[in-house]
C-alpha cells in the first residue's frame, strides 16, 4: 500500500467520521436514536482514530491489530446504521445510504487489507 493510499484511506475515515457528525440531526429525536447516535459516533470516529495508530504501528503483528479494531469499530458502526434504517429512526434516507455505502466499502477495504497483511 503506498502513502498515498494510505493518505487517502485515512481521509476517507476522517470525512466517514464527520459525515456522521454532520449529519447526525437527520434522525428522528427519540430515547432509541439518541442512544444509538452516541453510539454511532464513538464506534466511527474509533475507526478513523485507531487507523492513525495503526500507521505508527511497532511490527506486523501490531499494525494487524490495530487495523483489526478498525474493522472491528466500522463493522459495529455498519450494524448500527442499519438498526437506525430499520427502525425508521432516519429522516434523510438519501444522506444516509451514502454513509451506509460507504461504511460498507470500508469494510471491505480493511477486510482485504488485514487478509493481505497477514499472509505476508
Amino acid at each position: 500500500m503506498g502513502s498515498n493510499q494510505k493518505y487517502d484511506l485515512q481521509e476517507r475515515l476522517v470525512k466517514f467520521s464527520a459525515s456522521i457528525i454532520l449529519n447526525i440531526d437527520g434522525l428522528n429525536k427519540s430515547f432509541a436514536s439518541e442512544h444509538l447516535t452516541k453510539q454511532l459516533i464513538r464506534s466511527s470516529t474509533s475507526s478513523a482514530l485507531n487507523y492513525g495508530e495503526a500507521q505508527a504501528a511497532e511490527s506486523r503483528k501490531d499494525f494487524i491489530h490495530k487495523m483489526k479494531i478498525c474493522l472491528k469499530e466500522l463493522r459495529e458502526s455498519q450494524v448500527n446504521l442499519q438498526v437506525l434504517k430499520e427502525a425508521e429512526l432516519i429522516n434523510d434516507l438519501d444522506k444516509f445510504d451514502e454513509i451506509i455505502q460507504e461504511c460498507k466499502e470500508l469494510v471491505a477495504i480493511f477486510t482485504t487489507s488485514i487478509k493481505t497483511s497477514a499472509t505476508k
